[in-house]
Parts: C-alpha cells; structure tokens; sequence
C-alpha cells in the first residue's frame, strides 16, 4: 500500500485545487483569445486532431486572429509519416526536450506579428500579445520557457498546474500570454470512461489523477498493444491484464498475499507514457 500511496495520495490536495479551478478556465481561455493578436494552439504531436480545442478554433476564426499550430513532442514521432492537413496551416514541429524548431517559431511569430495590423499610434508601448492555449501537459509553459530562454512560466508534470493568466514578454514588441491547461467544456465529466480514457492518454489528467487506471490501459493496448510490451519486454498478446499482471510482478507491486496490485502497476505504465520514456 505504500507504492501505491506515492503515486496518489500525495496529489490529493493538488487535484482538489485543480477541480476548483475548472470552473474557470473557459473564462480565461475567451480573455486570452479576446486579448491576443496571435494564438499558438500547442499541440501534442503524437495526437494531433485529438488535442485539437475545435470550439476554440472556431471562436478565434470567428474573431479572426490568427493562428499557428505547434506540434509540440515531435522527439517521440517520425515526422515523416506524418500527413498535415491543410486546415493546419501554418505550423511548426517543436521539441522542447531536445530543443528543436524553437528558432522556427520563434521567427513565424515574429513574421505573423509584422502581418498584424496596429491598433495603436507610434508612440504607444503597447504589444502585440500571442496567445498560448492547449491542452494540459501538451508542454504549454516548457514551450514559453524556450522561446524566451530562461524560466518565467510554472513548469509541473501535474496535468493542470499552470492555473491563472501570465503574461510574459518575448521581444520589446512581443508579450506572450500563458494559461491553463484548457479542456473543452463538452469534456469537463469525470463520468464519461472514454473521455477520461482519451484525456489521460493524452496527458490531460495526470497518471496521478485518473480513479480507474487499469481502464486507461486497456484502452492504450487496443492500439499501442505492441509499442507497450516492447518497452517493457513482455509478451502479452495484446491482453492488457497480462501486461500488468507480468509487470507487476516484475516491478514487485504485490499486495498481501502475492496479488499484482494492478492500480499501481496501471498508473506506473501512465507515469512512463505521459512523461515521453515511451515512444510511438
């Protein structure tokens, strides 16, 4: 119970401010698109149309702002099998792990901004702002952080930790404004199980927050069931009750009796995939 009390436990009080925090991220995320003359909707690029905020995007080509994809995690895909649609138009492949295609955008902003059409005279200060939203831990404040090269946005491997508006300057003509993670409202229920399943492989709800691991496991072994007894060197026959039965014992996440506990071994596996050791 110890293990398992690591994993979960600890993060209850961060959850819970999470949650109370919920309510008010639609709010924020209309201020920042309201706010902004650029958006950068960072994307997660090993699931590109699943971390897409579509009512989103439709309130800021309702506006007309303009807008730049970033698939952000393009270490852990072969960009080459990639086929990009034209609605994504135009993008950048970002690395911030291994920092590449951070200069790329850093100059597509700069030429989107000189495109920017000024609501100020020549001697006003005011900034063109660029927006940032996305999808929790799609890498939103990492980014931020290397494109201004040193640490001004909060960084945590918690899903949801950026919780309020953060505004910081890229160039002297530039602001950048951060916000949280922004799931979209039709997404909000923790009842839905295939919600809750997408959300936790994407990153959205952190390995620590989701209350039925072993689901999520089963669902990522529908279509990832060889990528995941590679990195952990089982042969499960695509069964997800094997993986963790097998890696359980492996890693000696026994109840009393010698039983797999299965919950910790689940969010053991979400930990590795959500924090990129697991590669598509």
């Amino acid at each position: 119970m110890r293990v398992r009390h690591s994993f979960s436990a600890r993060h209850t009080g961060k959850v819970q401010n999470i949650r109370k925090q919920r309510g008010k991220y639609p709010q924020i995320a209309n201020k920042i698109i309201e706010d902004s003359d650029i958006i950068l909707e960072i994307l997660d690029a090993r699931f590109i149309q699943e971390t897409r905020n579509m009512p989103l995007e439709e309130i800021i080509k309702r506006k007309k702002k303009r807008i730049i994809y970033v698939f952000n995690k393009a270490d852990l895909i072969d960009k080459t099998s990639l086929k990009i649609s034209h609605e994504l138009m135009p993008y950048v492949f970002v690395s911030t792990k291994e920092r590449k295609g951070i200069k790329e955008l850093r100059n597509r902003i700069k030429m989107e901004a000189k495109r920017v059409e000024k609501k100020k005279d020549e001697l006003s200060e005011e900034k063109i702002n660029v927006g940032v939203i996305g999808y929790p831990n799609t890498g939103k404040s990492s980014l931020i952080n290397s494109l201004i090269g040193k640490s001004s946005a909060g960084v945590g491997s918690d899903a949801g930790f950026t919780k309020s508006l953060q505004k910081i300057k890229l160039s002297q003509d530039i602001a950048l404004l951060d916000s949280p993670g922004i799931i979209p409202e039709r997404e909000y229920s923790q009842q839905d199980r295939e919600k809750i399943s997408m959300h936790a492989k994407l990153g959205a709800r952190s390995y620590s927050q989701v209350k039925e691991p072993e689901m999520v496991i089963a669902n990522l072994m529908e279509n990832y069931s060889r990528v995941l007894e590679k990195f952990y060197k089982i042969n499960a026959k695509g069964d997800s009750e094997v993986l963790l039965e097998e890696l359980g014992k492996k890693k000696g996440f026994l109840k009393k009796g010698g039983e797999v506990n299965e919950d910790t071994t689940a969010r053991l596996i979400l930990k590795d995939w959500q924090s990129g050791k697991i590669k598509l």
